[in-house]
């Protein structure tokens, strides 16, 4: 559902995929050919928040803010890991956040960086670009192979992909990504 908050509503146009279980509430703003996914909330309800282009949000995610000192921006080309929690923070274009990772108030997520899967950025916590962190708290890991750099577009890539078939399939006949049982 798409509600209003305090006379805010969430501002997005139609090439972006919201599915019917997902709720995005108040001052919210997101870009082109986004994708916000099945369970996720996206509550800008004392707070804004702001998704770039081609951001997906996957099952079960939950983007809140700072009650009135801190917003949340997400970049482009950013994947949000399925269960993920994303609160009061930044983070810029092309970074791939892993399942069940927690980015905690003010960090701040440079561009081309993979959160590991399960990892916790605590508060204030700056993650430099070209990095896989990982860990509890989030330690620099290694850096990015080119391919890995590369991955994380991809996989934004993918999500507009799957966000148009979305809105455009009604069997599994017709969709191309389905591989049925042999």
């Amino acid at each position: 559902m798409v509600y209003q908050f305090l006379k805010k509503s969430p501002q997005f146009d139609e090439s972006v995929f919201v599915a019917p279980s997902a709720d995005i509430i108040g001052d919210v703003t997101i870009g082109e050919n986004s994708s916000i996914w099945f369970n996720s909330t996206i509550r800008g309800d004392v707070n804004w928040i702001e998704i770039g282009e081609r951001t997906n949000i996957q099952d079960n995610a939950s983007i809140h803010v700072m009650n009135q000192t801190g917003p949340t921006k997400i970049g482009s080309d950013v994947t949000i890991g399925h269960n993920a929690m994303v609160h009061g923070c930044t983070i810029h274009d092309r970074v791939l956040i892993g399942i069940h990772a927690t980015i905690l108030d003010e960090a701040v997520i440079h561009s081309d960086v993979i959160v590991a899967a399960g990892t916790l950025v605590p508060p204030g916590k700056v993650l430099e670009s070209g990095y896989m962190y990982m860990g509890s708290p989030a330690k620099q890991h290694r850096k990015l192979t080119d391919e890995e750099i590369q991955s994380i577009r991809e996989s934004a890539e993918n999500y507009v992909k799957y966000q148009r078939t979305y809105r455009q399939v009604d069997s599994y006949e017709t969709n191309p990504f389905y591989t049925p049982r042999q």
